[in-house]
This record gives C-alpha cells, sequence and structure tokens, in this order.
C-alpha cells in the first residue's frame, strides 16, 4: 500500500549480492545457493535485511518495487514477470487465489511462521492458510500539517473542503480513493452497486478542482516538505512522515477507513519457490521482523515482534489504535469482474474529466 521513506521509480532494481568470500549457513559463496527475486512497495523494507539474508543463507537478492496492487496485477498477469516473493494486499491476494496465479506454500520451509499471531492467520483473502504469510497491517487516514489546517481533520469532508484548494493530495489509485468517497457517503467500501460506485466518482470529480496532485509515494516530499496541507495515505507512512516533519499529524476519519493486511505470497511457477520460503521464514523471525517495522513503521503481525520494538511504536497510537476507532472500518475484499472493469472505466472517468 504503501510505504515509503522516499519515493522510488516503480521497477527500480536493487541488486543485493555477496561477494564470493562471503558464506552463511555453511554455504561457500552466494551463487551456490542461487538467487530469489522479490518484488514490494517502494521503500517496504529495511534493506539492510536483504544483506543479512544473503550473509546468512549465500541466496542473491534481487529486489524489485511497483507502486501499488494495480500495478503488481498487471505485471504478473502480464507472463513476462519472474518473481520469487510477492507482497500484495489482502484484497489482491484474493484475486489472484481465484485466478491461480499464487504457489501454495510448503509451511515446513517456513517455521517462523509460529511467530505470526492467529489473528493474522486464516483472514478471509486466504481463508485456508494457503498461500500468504502476512507480513504488515495497518489503516487508512487523514494526514495533515498543524501550521495550515486550524481544527481536527476528523472527517473525510476535509478533502472536499474549498478553503483548502490547491493543498490536498488524493490517492492515485482507484481501490483507495474510491473507498474513500464511498465511506463519506456512507456506503462499504466492498460495493457491488453500479449506482453507488458512479455516485462516489462523481464526488470525487466534484473534488478534483480542488487536488493539487493525485500521489502514492510522492506524498512524502509534498507534506514533509509543506508543499501540501492534507492527504490520505497509509498510518505506517505517518509515522515516517510525522518523525521527518512534526508539524505533521495523523486522524482516522470518524467515518470509518480501511483496514488492511500485506502479506508475502510466492506466485505460480516462480522458479526458485524454496529459496522464497526461506526469504519469508527469515522475514518471520521476531528480530528481523521487528528490525523491518521499526524501520517502516507499519504495523507487526507478530506480539514476539512487536515487544522487541522501541517503546515509542510499540505504543503508538497511530500504529496500534483502540479497537474502539477500528469498528467502522472495512477491509477489502476481491470484488467480481464486472465491478472490477466498471472501476477501470470509472478510474478512467475520473482522471480525464476536466
Amino acid at each position: 500500500m504503501k510505504k515509503k521513506v522516499f519515493a522510488l521509480v516503480l521497477s527500480v532494481v536493487m541488486v543485493m549480492s555477496l561477494t564470493a568470500g562471503l558464506t552463511g549457513c555453511g554455504s561457500s559463496s552466494a551463487d551456490s545457493k542461487g538467487e530469489v527475486n522479490i518484488y514490494n512497495w517502494g521503500e517496504y523494507i529495511d534493506e539492510s535485511l536483504l544483506d543479512e539474508f544473503t550473509q546468512q543463507t549465500g541466496i542473491k537478492v534481487n529486489y524489485t518495487t511497483f507502486s501499488d496492487n494495480e500495478s503488481l496485477y498487471s505485471m504478473l498477469s502480464s507472463g513476462t514477470a519472474d518473481y520469487d516473493v510477492v507482497i500484495p494486499s489482502d484484497y489482491m491476494i484474493s484475486r489472484l487465489i481465484s485466478e491461480d496465479m499464487l504457489e501454495k506454500l510448503d509451511f515446513d520451509n517456513i517455521p517462523n511462521y509460529s511467530y505470526i499471531d492467529d489473528a493474522y492467520k486464516g483472514l478471509e483473502y486466504d481463508p485456508d492458510n494457503e498461500y500468504s504469510v502476512a507480513y504488515t497491517w495497518g489503516t487508512v487516514g487523514i494526514i495533515y500539517n498543524t501550521t495550515m489546517l486550524d481544527y481536527v481533520p476528523d472527517s473525510w469532508s476535509v478533502l472536499w473542503d474549498e478553503n483548502l484548494s490547491g493543498q490536498i493530495l488524493m490517492f492515485d489509485n482507484s481501490r483507495d480513493a474510491f473507498g474513500i468517497a464511498l465511506k463519506y457517503l456512507g456506503y462499504s467500501q466492498n460495493t457491488t452497486d453500479e449506482a453507488q460506485i458512479k455516485e462516489a466518482v462523481d464526488l470525487l470529480i466534484e473534488q478534483r478542482p480542488l487536488v493539487q496532485s493525485y500521489v502514492m509515494d510522492q506524498i512524502f516530499d509534498k507534506l514533509e516538505g509543506g508543499e501540501a496541507a492534507v492527504g490520505p495515505y497509509y498510518a505506517g507512512d505517518a509515522i515516517t512522515m510525522i518523525a521527518e516533519n512534526p508539524d505533521l499529524a495523523f486522524v482516522t476519519p470518524k467515518e470509518g477507513t480501511n483496514l488492511f493486511v500485506d502479506a508475502m505470497c510466492v506466485p505460480k511457477g516462480a522458479a526458485n519457490k524454496e529459496n522464497a520460503e526461506a526469504f519469508i521464514n527469515f522475514m518471520c523471525d521476531p528480530e528481523n521482523m521487528a528490525k523491518n517495522i521499526e524501520f517502516i513503521g507499519y504495523s507487526s503481525p507478530s506480539s514476539a515482534a512487536r515487544e522487541l520494538l522501541s517503546d515509542d511504536l510499540k505504543n503508538s497510537e497511530i500504529a496500534y489504535p483502540d479497537a474502539s476507532l477500528l469498528a467502522k472500518d472495512d477491509t477489502f475484499i476481491n470484488l467480481p469482474q464486472a465491478t472490477l472493469d466498471l472501476y477501470d472505466s470509472e478510474w478512467v472517468r475520473l482522471r480525464t474529466n476536466s
């Protein structure tokens, strides 16, 4: 979803490899154990962990980033991708499973899966616990500059505040943008009702003249640098941005929002499935997960890892909100193909409407 300290260009590849002299777990060289190709959201990992994984296993890591779930899906469905580990969100995992685009995992190769809390197992997107291992979870909320707003914007209505014209940022992906408008209108973010979806898009078209930019990772520079007053984004990234600019704050809208889980999966036909499972197992180790969570700011699906976090993050109300704040939240589910087609056409209508 997500994620990310600084924007990375889609498909920038970072090859993390060891020199032949480095060894790990009894291997004689990095080449002796092959490689693993990872496709993840931009800046959604502590990159030092990639080196540590290679040092421990001898497996070379080829690391590439994407900007949103839909970009991930396009790449996988093109048939040209050769990834071994991908990290989609819940609803996209469900879609990939339904289209036979993921491998079942061999959990004998992932013993550290035992550290993942039961609350993040057997969820609706993977009810039989066969295809995924939770990586992080979180919520979507409003990030705002307290020096540019004289009130706490605890409603999605702030994104339609004409007094903030030219200072509003908005998601540059259909699922998140439509979800916000649907919630604001009082509808489910998972509605398949064509009239409700079109009403939401009409509302977003009304918003267009007020929007400075449609963004994903670009939101970091814009909010941290005081170039915009407000925008919706992921709670984990809010923690990162607030650390960079203390004038920023985060609030959960009273209408409710999206509660998401991102998880590690192996694409169908992956050439290095055992290496992929070794990487997943490595990331589930509480010390490694805690190090990663400390860097990216998202919420941990492992209580063992959370206990190792700094007090500030472990006790963060942004990362770990009170259950009462989650009562109105929805988790995205996979939508029927007809609704996905409608999303595509309505997104075009929104972005081309002048």
